[in-house]
């Protein structure tokens, strides 16, 4: 059964940093690309960023290219988001995604399988 736990989340001022993580169990971690998108009220799911399997490629939002670090420990099984410079608008929910299969991996949002509550992030002064 694939799980996902995703943490990390919290209040943040503009300018501040936030180190999200996602614990995945269930499935070969190592062989599937994963991401990071966010959801805020009123909002559709909106990408943020992926890592491809081995964690060579990584692919950004616009929005957060710079600012953003994606990353994964495949020994550990964890994903994790190093999010610097943050800004209101980076306000959401933030969950993270598993390829649908070994072969995919993109930035559309429906490509990934969500199975985690997500976590918080609330930057705000």
């Amino acid at each position: 059964q694939v799980q996902l736990v995703e943490s990390g989340g919290g209040l943040a001022q503009p300018g501040g940093s936030l180190r999200l993580s996602c614990a995945a169990s269930g499935f070969t971690f190592s062989m599937y690309a994963m991401s990071w998108v966010r959801q805020a009220p009123g909002n559709e799911r909106e990408f943020v960023a992926r890592i491809s399997s081995r964690g060579s490629l990584t692919y950004y939002a616009d929005s957060v290219k710079g600012r953003f670090t994606i990353s994964r420990d495949n020994a550990k099984n964890t994903l994790f988001l190093q999010m610097n410079s943050l800004k209101p608008e980076d306000t959401a929910l933030y969950y993270c995604g598993k390829a649908r299969s070994v072969t995919s991996g993109s930035n559309n949002v429906r490509e990934y399988t969500y199975w985690g509550q997500g976590t918080q992030v609330t930057v705000s002064s």
